[in-house]
């Protein structure tokens, strides 16, 4: 059974959360405070973290930014900030989705799903240990584990997918679309808007200079390609 950690200081939504992830199969710890969520979302005895942003003690940005320092695992922020500029900074510190209040609770649960089912292919998927390399970047696809000049850099699994992507798929021009597509495909929620959003993560981690990216470039008014 798949145990899901939610970091709530609302007592009713929490309650909401935990009652249709149950009727779903998911086993699941309500924590209403952020230091106390933080310590147990570190632990490694979840398989999603669903949080709220405002928190007491902790804030759900300090919780998500401690988790991608350790885990790969889905993080889903559910928060009634619902500016553009907060679901940015939700994903730019690591949250792999951003589900703003009010909100259904069946479609919170499909999106607990379709993160697992990813997650677990990405990690079942790629056991050919193959490795990328291209320049000083190297991608091992068996332990989903990628280095940049031989140190290791955390990445969340949408960045992890779509730097797979672009990297199996070199030279190649993918407008913003075509890549929210690929990556998205499953899920029937979310925007484009979030394709740049991680490509700037990405280029962050692996790139010397993020403004004149080595790798990962832009094609003004067309898209994104690996320059390989």
């Amino acid at each position: 059974m798949k145990n899901i950690l939610i970091i709530e200081d609302d007592i009713n939504i929490a309650e909401l959360e935990r009652d249709y992830l149950k009727l779903n199969g998911y086993k699941s710890d309500v924590v209403h405070d952020g230091a106390e969520g933080m310590q147990k979302a570190i632990s490694g005895a979840y398989d999603v973290i669903i949080v709220d942003l405002m928190l007491p003690n902790k804030s759900g940005y300090e919780i998500i930014k401690e988790v991608r320092k350790k885990l790969e695992i889905p993080v889903i922020v559910v928060s009634a900030k619902s500016e553009d500029i907060d679901k940015i900074r939700g994903l730019d510190y690591g949250a792999d989705d951003y589900l703003t209040k009010p909100f259904s609770p069946a479609e919170l649960v499909a999106r607990v799903k379709s993160h697992i089912k990813r997650y677990e292919r990405l990690k079942g998927n790629n056991a050919s240990n193959e490795i990328i390399v291209y320049r000083g970047l190297e991608i091992n696809t068996a332990s989903h584990r990628v280095f940049v000049n031989d140190v290791e850099v955390q990445m969340t699994t949408k960045e992890y997918e779509l730097l797979f992507f672009l990297t199996s798929n070199p030279n190649i021009v993918f407008t913003k679309e075509q890549l929210f597509n690929s990556i998205w495909s499953d899920e029937y929620y979310g925007d484009t808007a979030t394709v740049p959003v991680h490509i700037q993560k990405i280029r962050k981690k692996i790139e010397k200079d993020p403004a004149n990216p080595e790798f990962i470039e832009t094609l003004w008014g067309t898209g994104y390609r690996f320059n390989a």
